[in-house]
């Protein structure tokens, strides 16, 4: 079959790779239908490298279930179905008491083992969440970043009539903004790119700051004394300092984004923590119990519902032969690029959604 295996930095190939095979009774073997570019692979195929070079990568799809093992339980051929890439030991501390987010030999598939950019890809079945019929596969792909963003959204006490503020306007801050509407908050979304904000806008939020010439507790301020939450997104060093001075005294910072590089801050950022008595939350993972959690659970009801349109972060749909030179544009010229899908399919000129 073909796949894009990762060799080392900026270096991803379109090529044969190796098909799946059921080895454990638990095996399932799923044609992908489409998968989506994750904004952390932008990171990871610029500066970082993969774990294990020639690794199919990707970790965001959807698909049809062609094989199962004797022991896929609820799982049959012909099942349309979203992925959850998180691989969990089962063994540890935190694994027994069902706190798998925190598995101490957590790993995502496209990592250590082949993921999910290729024509078939291979998941153990209690990793497979049903997909409704009136859920596309795309929608089906975009389940995982949802998930990322309703994880966050479970940590804290978010409750109808709440102000938060979503600093960081790409896949992950759309996503938490797109989500957090559903339970009737006032959002404020700050970037410093204005097509961002446009996104944000269109998206749900009810307010949108352009924080490059303005420090963002001063422009909030204009509109509220304090958030009742806010989320840094962006995985940026100077926003995760940035982000302190938003909320309320007592209120609660939900750090999600990852920043790939150190993180420094002035004295009167980090001094709120205490003189606020702020909550400050730590969300990585898109799990919870009973696996793979009520993030799939929910994300995968509110599609079938139409509670939400998460098709409107894609920008970019393509072959997946096209995703080496997609990932080295993206790199060049940032602007303009959300969520791409890449469909498998589309190789043999059968465009399926």
């Amino acid at each position: 079959m073909k796949g894009l295996a990762f060799y080392g930095i900026r270096d991803l190939r379109y090529e044969d790779v190796a098909d799946p095979k059921i080895e454990k009774p638990d095996d399932v073997i799923i044609k992908v239908k489409a998968a989506g570019i994750c904004g952390s692979d932008y990171a990871r195929y610029k500066k970082l490298g993969p774990y294990i070079p020639g690794t199919v990568w990707g970790h965001e799809f959807a698909g049809e279930v062609v094989a199962v093992g004797e022991d896929a339980q609820g799982h049959y051929v012909g099942e349309r179905v979203a992925a959850c890439p998180s691989i969990v030991c089962g063994k540890c501390h935190y694994c027994q008491i069902a706190d798998f987010a925190k598995c101490e030999n957590l790993y995502a598939i496209g990592s250590l083992e082949n993921g999910g950019f290729a024509e078939y890809a291979k998941m153990p079945a209690q990793n497979l969440v049903h997909l409704p019929d009136n859920v596309s596969y795309e929608e089906g792909s975009l389940i995982e970043p949802s998930t990322v963003a309703l994880h966050a959204l479970f940590k804290t006490s978010i409750k109808m009539g709440d102000e938060i503020a979503v600093v960081g306007c790409g896949t992950i801050g759309e996503m938490l903004i797109h989500w957090a509407k559903l339970f009737g908050v006032k959002v404020y979304a700050f970037d410093i790119v204005d097509d961002k904000l446009r996104e944000a806008k269109e998206l749900g939020a009810d307010v949108v700051i352009n924080t490059k010439d303005v420090e963002p507790s001063e422009a909030l301020h204009e509109y509220t004394r304090g958030v009742d939450i806010a989320f840094e997104s962006a995985g940026n060093p100077i926003t995760a300092g940035q982000v302190l001075t938003l909320p309320r005294k007592g209120g609660e910072v939900v750090y999600v984004g990852l920043p790939y590089g150190d993180v420094h801050m002035p004295r009167n950022y980090f001094e709120k923590i205490t003189r606020n008595e702020l909550h400050v939350i730590g969300a990585f993972g898109v799990t919870s119990a009973p696996f793979p959690g009520k993030e799939w659970t929910t994300a995968a009801d509110a599609l079938a519902r139409g509670a939400v349109n998460i098709k409107s972060v894609i920008s970019h749909r393509a072959k997946l032969s096209e995703g080496p030179g997609i990932l080295e544009d993206i790199m060049e010229h940032p602007a303009g690029y959300r969520k791409v899908i890449l469909f498998p399919e589309w190789d043999n000129e059968q465009k399926e959604g």
